[in-house]
């Protein structure tokens, strides 16, 4: 199967990656027409553009302007490792092995708005973009008329490519969005993650997040690869719910004292 995870705000340059092993985006001619959009943005402009605060804005100005190809390990990361917060707490690749990295980079694709799709150990450079940012650009008012059919195709090739038919949907609906559903040759399975809270269970944002990252993780590490096997998933204290699951979404729920 072919896993889709959204990236993250959250970007960690600092730390060295434990791994010299990186790849290329594909998509850079792409992300350099945005770059250059951004750049010509002041500094206020892209704070009230992503509602951030004026230190972030500052920040990301500066990216802009010294985001530069071509891309190497003294300039930028591997995505995997790069990318913090939630999802990535979960997946915790630096406890992946070299079989499970590369298991990942041929089955894990991160949707991005600057780069498009993203392979595990794709480089990147330091950036902020949500998919859902309304910037205005040559091929339309936002990111998801930029990308067009652009990130639909990539991933039908990569379908083709790993010769399978289903994609796991771990990303979030902003980023799931920037994906033509309908034009994919696999059936999609959304998982649903919901803990227990006030006397019912619920969907909780954080620990749906953190569960996602977690069951990409146990999806690379025990190389599953059909949809009856994805109802193994049982860590941290998630169990499949057959009542309340259909073919295309399973729901796991959990119960913490």
């Amino acid at each position: 199967m072919l896993i889709l995870i959204s990236p993250a705000k959250t970007l960690d340059f600092d730390s060295p990656a434990p791994t010299t092993k990186c790849s290329q985006p594909h998509m850079l001619d792409h992300s350099e027409q945005l770059i250059d959009v951004l750049s010509t943005k002041s500094p206020d402009e892209i704070e009230k553009l992503m509602k951030i605060s004026t230190k972030l804005a500052q920040l990301n100005s500066d990216r802009y302007h010294t985001w530069s190809r071509p891309f190497d390990q003294n300039n930028a990361k591997q995505a995997v490792f790069a990318f913090q917060g939630d999802v990535y707490t979960g997946l915790a690749a630096n406890e992946l092995n070299e079989g499970d990295l590369n298991y990942a980079q041929d089955n894990l694709r991160i949707l991005s708005g600057l780069y498009g799709v993203l392979r595990p150990l794709d480089l990147i450079q330091p950036y902020r973009l949500e998919m859902g940012t309304k910037l205005d650009n040559d091929r339309g008012k936002n990111l998801y008329q930029f990308w067009g059919d652009i990130i639909t195709d990539s991933i039908n090739e990569d379908l083709a490519e790993t010769n399978t038919d289903l994609i796991l949907n771990l990303a979030s609906n902003e980023y799931f969005k920037s994906v033509k559903a309908k034009n994919l040759n696999a059936d999609i399975v959304t998982p649903v993650f919901k803990d227990w809270k006030n006397d019912q269970y619920k969907m909780i944002s954080f620990f749906a997040k953190k569960a996602r990252g977690l069951m990409s993780a146990w999806v690379i590490k025990n190389k599953v690869e059909n949809l009856n096997d994805l109802t193994g998933f049982n860590i941290d204290g998630y169990q499949f719910s057959t009542n309340d699951s259909d073919a295309l979404n399973p729901v796991f729920l959990r119960k913490q004292s």
